[in-house]
């Protein structure tokens, strides 16, 4: 009878990527020997490799080369999922608010069908279900970015870009509309005041 493991974690932390590289080797050869001698059996093609960088420059790092153990050739990947959280090489979340603020947009998108049915909903109700259930779609995990002294301008602009849609789907007003005025109509406060 063969089992299989969910999922799995190995962490090793070094400067040198090859002395890395190694201590990764050689993890994943015991830990796949004691997986074995319990009668489990590792999917190798669906390991993978994440190195974190507190570098400024270019990040390439070389393959984990696990064939000698049967499994495959690892090449780093660029990001990292787990648990719904995205990271990235040097922890800015770009990916991950990327991925979150363009699924809260399109929530906002997909509610203007809300409005085109025989009564409509009123604005009180859109700014209602925009604060229920596009806001913590939009400010998911926000505790992992969102710090003293961190670079907030890339984030802020894509918060307030998907604010600023779901003011002009609450009002019904003109795209050209200023941001700042249809929020305080809509009655939404500024997404900095959020986080």
């Amino acid at each position: 009878m063969l089992s299989f493991v969910d999922d799995g974690l190995i962490i090793a932390q070094n400067n040198f990527i090859p002395i890395l590289n190694s201590q990764l080797f050689c993890s994943y050869n015991v830990l796949s020997n004691l997986l074995t001698d319990f009668g489990l059996v590792i999917k190798h093609g669906k390991t993978e490799i994440f190195h974190f960088t507190r570098s400024h420059g270019e990040f390439n790092p070389p393959p984990l080369d696990l064939s000698p153990l049967g499994g495959p050739v690892l090449h780093p990947k660029d990001f990292w999922k787990y648990l719904g959280f995205l990271f990235d090489q040097k922890l800015t979340f770009r990916q991950h608010l990327d991925f979150y603020s363009n699924k809260a947009l399109s929530t906002v998108k997909c509610m203007k069908l809300l409005g085109n049915s025989s009564r409509g909903i009123s604005p009180l109700q859109k700014r209602q279900l925009y604060r229920c259930c596009i806001l913590p779609i939009a400010l998911y995990s926000f505790q992992l970015w969102f710090y003293n002294k961190v670079p907030l301008s890339y984030h802020m602009k894509l918060l307030n870009k998907m604010q600023r849609r779901a003011a002009i789907w609450i009002l019904g007003t003109f795209k050209t509309s200023l941001s700042e005025g249809i929020e305080a109509l809509a009655g939404l406060i500024s997404i900095k005041y959020h986080l």
